[in-house]
C-alpha cells in the first residue's frame, strides 16, 4: 500500500513548471534550515498534492469538475490545479476557516459550500454533493496520489541537503507528513524524520504512541491557533506511512508557535501562518526530545496567515 520511490519521483517530473522547488532558508548562525513551503504559488505545500492527483484524472472525469473539503490550504490547492487544468472546483470549507484563506479559495474560481467546523462535517458534505453531482472527489490527504506530490517535498529536501540528518515535518492529516518521511526514508535511510502537532490537537501523536488511529472532536481541535493541522484524525493510509517511516511525534504549545513564527518572521525573513511554524518551535524548544543532528530541516507548510493573527503575534509582549 505504501507510496513507492518511482511513484514519487513521477509525481516531481508532472510538477515541474507547476509547484516551485522552495528554499531552504538558513535559522541564524544554526545548522538549521527552514523548507520555505509558504512561497508556492498558493502559499503552502497543498498545491503539490493537489495538481498530482487532478492531473492524472482522465478528460472525462475532469469535465464532470471536482470537489474537495478543506480549511483552506488545501482548498487553494485544488482550486488553483483545478483553474490551470481548466476543470470546475467545489470546495467544503468549515464556519471557522481564516478569511484569507476563503477570499483566496475564491479568488481562484472555486464555489465554496460551508459548514460547521468539524472535519467529519465537511468531509461528509462533500461525498454527498459527489454523489448528487457527480463531481471526483479530491481527499486532502489520505490518497496515494496526493502522499506521492507531498513527497515531492521531501526529494528537494534530500537533493538540496544531501547531509541532512533530521527533517521535521508539521502533522494534521498526515499528507505532508507522510510523503516526505517516505521521500526522506527511501533516499536517505539514515536520517530522521520527526512529525510534530499542536498540544492542543494532538492526535496524531496520541495515535503513533498507541499504535492506533485516534480520532479528536472538532471542538478539540478548534482550540488551535494552527487552523491547518485542526483534522480530527489521520487517514488510514497516512498512519500507514507513519508507522513504516516516521521516528516520532513531538507536541509544541501555542506559545511556541507564536514565539517561532517571530522568529522565523526576523531571523529568516519568512511569514508564516501558526501551522507552519510547529515543525520550527520544535527545533527551537524541544531539542531534548529530538535526535542530535548535525544538520536540521523544518518544514514550513503555509504561510496564510490572518492579518490579525500576524499582527497579534509581532505585538505580543514576550
Amino acid at each position: 500500500m505504501l507510496v513507492t520511490l518511482p511513484e514519487l519521483r513521477a509525481a516531481q517530473e508532472r510538477l515541474r513548471g507547476v509547484a516551485v522547488h522552495t528554499p531552504l532558508v538558513r535559522m541564524g548562525d544554526a545548522a538549521l534550515w527552514v523548507k520555505a513551503e509558504g512561497l508556492q504559488p498558493i502559499g503552502s505545500f497543498k498545491l503539490r498534492g493537489a495538481f498530482n492527483k487532478i492531473v492524472q484524472l482522465s478528460a472525462r472525469d475532469r469535465a464532470c469538475g471536482v470537489i474537495t473539503y478543506s480549511s483552506g490550504n488545501h482548498a487553494q490547492g485544488v482550486a488553483y490545479a483545478a483553474r490551470t487544468l481548466g476543470t470546475k472546483a467545489v470546495i467544503v470549507m468549515p464556519s471557522n476557516a481564516p478569511l484569507v484563506k476563503v477570499r483566496a479559495t475564491q479568488a481562484l474560481g472555486a464555489e465554496i459550500v460551508t459548514v460547521g467546523p468539524a472535519s467529519a462535517e465537511r468531509k461528509a458534505k462533500a461525498e454527498e454533493l459527489a454523489a448528487e453531482f457527480g463531481y471526483v472527489v479530491i481527499p486532502p490527504y489520505d490518497d496515494r496520489d496526493i502522499i506521492a506530490g507531498q513527497g515531492s517535498c521531501g526529494l528537494e529536501i534530500v537533493a538540496d541537503r544531501p547531509e541532512v540528518e533530521l527533517v521535521l515535518s508539521p502533522v494534521g492529516g498526515g499528507g505532508l507528513l507522510s510523503g516526505v518521511a517516505a521521500a526522506v526514508k527511501l533516499t536517505r535511510p539514515e536520517a530522521r524524520v520527526i512529525g510534530v502537532e499542536p498540544e492542543l490537537a494532538s492526535d496524531a501523536a496520541q495515535s503513533f504512541k498507541g499504535g492506533s488511529i485516534v480520532a479528536f472532536t472538532g471542538d478539540q481541535t478548534s482550540r488551535t491557533a494552527a487552523d491547518g493541522l485542526r483534522t480530527q484524525s489521520v487517514g488510514t493510509l497516512n498512519f500507514a506511512h507513519m508507522q513504516a517511516y516516521v521516528d516520532d511525534i513531538v507536541t509544541v504549545t501555542e506559545a511556541e508557535i507564536r514565539e517561532a513564527m517571530r522568529q522565523m518572521i526576523f531571523a529568516a525573513r519568512l511569514v508564516p501562518e501558526p501551522s507552519g511554524a510547529v515543525a520550527l518551535a520544535a527545533a527551537l524548544f524541544h531539542r531534548d526530545q529530538l535526535p542530535p543532528a548535525r544538520e536540521t530541516v523544518a518544514v514550513m507548510s503555509g504561510g496564510n496567515v490572518e492579518p490579525s493573527v500576524l499582527r497579534s503575534v509581532l505585538e505580543e509582549e514576550v
